[in-house]
Order: structure tokens, then sequence, then C-alpha cells
């Protein structure tokens, strides 16, 4: 069957509003060059690290823990749980998170958080999809951990749903922020111990009542930015599982490996 005769004009106009595109990108190419997204040197490519700061980030990849997610030193050459995860296991199923919080990985969290570089999520989210995929495999919707109301009007913005949004474009998996809320308000974990965030952290997270038919039987895969010492994706887990949520799996752009 041949084509409409007014199919050819569209292709046309397809193919020149493409190039209209990518004559903008490579304008602007020449006058805002890309640069690396921890120092700002030249780069090839726009949300990209240039070869000194990739060098400066310590990947997690296997082997590691299967539940914690936290590598070991050694590849005994089949999944394994670590002494952590056997003596305390977590409320969520598993984590995994990009890379190691030190180096280039906590500068660009702390910029993210901080400095209101938004356009940070898009670089670390896309690096969040690919380290989670095993995880987006079985995911039914992605929850960011939620933020105080009265700490998101002081910072502006939550940077968890900032990566979540991204993980969700990247990954197809729907992104509900509202199925989880934050109604305790509670001091800032830096500094605290294990057990005083446990404490800290006890009854801050709540599943709102209007939420919790779409949280029925959902696999949920909760976003953050930092995994600590994994107080507050275990607070926040136990509370999506009260409210009707078939699993938890936690994903997290990096992660502290030794225990605060």
């Amino acid at each position: 069957m041949s084509e409409p005769i007014d199919a050819e004009p569209i292709k046309i106009r397809d193919r020149l509003h493409r190039g209209a595109r990518e004559a903008c990108r490579s304008a602007l190419g020449l006058l805002y060059p890309p640069t690396c997204i921890a120092c700002q040197a030249a780069t090839g490519e726009p949300y990209t690290l240039c070869a000194a700061c990739w060098s400066g980030m310590r990947f997690i990849e296997r082997p590691y823990c299967e539940r914690l997610g936290t590598p070991f030193a050694v590849d005994l050459g089949q999944p394994l749980l670590s002494p952590a995860a056997i003596a305390d296991p977590p409320v969520f199923q598993r984590a995994r998170a990009v890379a190691e919080y030190d180096g280039t990985a906590s500068l660009l969290v702390h910029r993210l958080k901080y400095n209101d570089r938004l356009e940070l999520a898009r670089a670390l989210g896309g690096m969040m999809t690919r380290a989670g995929a095993e995880l987006l495999v079985d995911a039914d919707v992605i929850v960011p951990v939620p933020l105080h109301r009265w700490r998101l009007w002081w910072r502006r913005f939550n940077q968890a749903m900032a990566l979540a949004k991204t993980v969700s474009v990247d990954s197809k998996v729907p992104c509900d922020p509202f199925l989880l809320a934050r109604v305790k308000r509670t001091r800032r974990q830096v500094g605290l111990t294990k057990a005083q965030r446990q404490e800290n952290l006890q009854g801050a997270f709540r599943v709102p009542v209007e939420a919790k038919a779409r949280l029925q039987g959902k696999r949920v895969l909760l976003v953050d930015d930092v995994l600590t010492t994994g107080s507050t994706a275990n607070a926040a887990s136990r509370a999506l599982l009260r409210g009707g949520a078939a699993s938890v799996d936690v994903l997290a752009f990096a992660r502290v490996v030794k225990e605060l």
C-alpha cells in the first residue's frame, strides 16, 4: 500500500526540525563547551566526568553482599551475604549503590544537596539506573525518601526526588512521591551513631491513608542519595511494608562502606 500523498512533505519537515535541533546543540556546544560535573574541566560530552574525576570514583561492583550491597575484598565465586547482613538483617530486601561515599562521589552528593546543582541529578540518576538495573526489573514503583515539610521549605528541593525522577524516566518505572510521607521532624543524622539514628527515626515515616490503595502489593524501589548506616532506609522500608507494599529494595548514588 502506497504512502499518503502528503507523507513526503511531513518527512522533509521532520528532517528539517531534527537538523535545526542538531545545529542549535552544536552552536551551544561552541558557546558553552561541556565540562566535568565535578571539576569543570573540559569533556567531550555534557553531564559526564573527566578522566581524573572518574578515577576518583570507587565504583561498587560484584562481588558484594547480596542484601546490603557492600563490596567484598575477595571474589569467592558465588553470591554471599556479609556478616553484617546475617547478624542484623535489614528491613529492605536488597540495597545497591553506584559508588563508595568518598572522593568524587561525596563531592557530587554535597553539590547536589547543598549547592542547588539540580542539573547533577541527570548524571547521577543515570549512573543509578545502570547500577540498579536488577532492582528496576523487579520494581513496580519508585518512591523517593521524603523530606519533612519544614526541611523541604528550607532546602527548597528534595535531592532524592530529583534522582528518582531521572531513574524513572530512564527505566520507564513510574515514580510516586506521595506513597510515603515524613511526618516527624527529626534532627540531622550527621554525627549520630547507628543506635542514635534508629531512635531519631522512630515514627518518622508513614504511608498516607489516601495512598494505601495505590501501594497495596507493590514492589517498591526506594531511592535516596546516600546510604550510611541504613537507618533511614530501614525506617522508610518498615513504613512502606506496614502500609501494604509487597517488598522494598533500596537504590542510592553512594554508600558508606565502613560503618560509622
